[in-house]
């Protein structure tokens, strides 16, 4: 877990990148939050503040006595969310940066392939 960031924000996080990894798939059952908080060392508080943000996300549904399972079509909201956070967070700021350094789209497609084909993207 990061120092930097609430824990029960990394715990929401790292849940939503085992469902898009296939590690959760949908409509399968999660951990508890009592073992969410055993495995991660962490307060069940914490955890379980972690599974809420999910649940109101409609990530994650509760199945009374049985306990939390991965809602249908997860992955896909997910991905728009993640995708949409890319956008705000890395594209605009890099347009931006470039718009002040005068490149052209023809510069930054070329940065960003030399990169791609380098390897450094991944």
């Amino acid at each position: 877990m990061d120092e930097g960031r609430p824990l029960f924000v990394q715990l929401a996080e790292q849940i939503e990148s085992d469902i898009l990894s296939g590690a959760l798939p949908e409509e399968t059952q999660v951990p508890s939050t009592n073992e969410f908080a055993t495995f991660h060392r962490i307060n069940p508080a914490t955890a379980g503040k972690g599974v809420n943000l999910l649940v109101d996300a409609g990530i994650l549904y509760k199945k009374r006595g049985i306990g939390m399972f991965v809602a249908a079509g997860s992955r896909a909201r997910i991905v728009a969310q993640r995708r949409e956070r890319f956008e705000n967070d890395y594209v605009r700021p890099l347009l931006l940066e470039a718009d002040k350094l005068g490149l052209s789209r023809e510069e930054i497609t070329a940065l960003i392939t030399k990169n791609i084909t380098e390897g450094t993207s991944r």
